[in-house]
């Protein structure tokens, strides 16, 4: 354990002391603000129309803001998640210490977790500022707080799992780009396949929309825990670190 939490601290460190950190805080901190903004301004608008028709108007925050809100989050972290993860171990084969890593008397599966989980940390940062925008749904309006937590941890779970995929792509290339980009058609694809909804209910459309990696946060941004979400980005998660570690298992060989 304390080998794993070692790497992660010397992995977070790297994210902060290089352009990287700061651009994706300042990136999510944009993005979060003007969608919470927009978002909130649609349902102020909507419900004051209602109460001058006399009709009433949208009263529930959480289907109208919370819900919306989380989900365009996620869809953000598709296009963030992979300039975390690319520099994983990217970076190391880039400067050559991939070698020295390697032939270290660290376990495999201790350096995997330890870069992922400071992967892991650097996308908690960027939804601490999502947090910092919910506070104001909290002082200006009711909103239930349950769906809210869920909704980030189901949040956490979608990029949890793709980093594990993302530090995977990173150990198969030195360059940085080339694993960025890879990463982004991996995310896009697990998103776009819950589109194949639209073309039936078949049984290999039911299969396409369940591998989906947006299909899952849906019951969580309502506040609602589902085992098979659950079952689903623990499983994704280990099937990330486990071809992460074999990757790195080959690499140990050859070195």
């Amino acid at each position: 354990m304390r080998n794993i939490w070692t790497i992660c601290r010397r992995e977070l460190y790297s994210y902060f002391v290089s352009p990287i950190a700061w651009v994706l805080l300042t990136i999510f901190g944009f993005l979060s603000g003007y969608f919470t903004y927009f978002i909130s301004a649609i349902f102020v608008r909507y419900s004051l129309e209602g109460q001058m028709s006399g009709q009433g108007g949208p009263v529930n925050m959480n289907e109208q803001v919370i819900a919306p809100l989380l989900s365009n989050i996620s869809v953000v972290g598709l296009f963030l998640i992979p300039l975390i993860s690319m520099r994983l171990f990217a970076e190391e084969k880039r400067q050559g210490t991939i070698e020295l890593l390697a032939t270290s008397p660290v376990h495999d599966l201790e350096i995997v977790i330890g870069k992922w989980l400071s992967a892991v940390l650097m996308y908690g940062a960027l939804l601490l500022i999502l947090i910092c925008d919910f506070s104001f749904l909290f002082i200006y309006g009711q909103p239930d707080w349950k769906p809210v937590v869920t909704g980030l941890i189901g949040i956490l779970l979608q990029g949890a799992c793709l980093l594990a995929f993302g530090a995977f792509i990173s150990t198969l290339t030195k360059n940085q780009i080339v694993a960025g980009a890879v990463g982004f058609a991996l995310s896009l694809l697990l998103f776009v396949l819950s589109w194949t909804t639209s073309f039936g209910n078949s049984d290999t459309v039911q299969v396409l929309n369940y591998l989906s990696i947006v299909s899952h946060i849906e019951s969580f941004s309502r506040g609602v825990i589902d085992t098979k979400d659950l079952v689903y980005y623990l499983s994704m998660i280990f099937l990330g670190l486990f071809l992460t570690s074999r990757s790195l298992e080959s690499l140990r060989w050859r070195a």
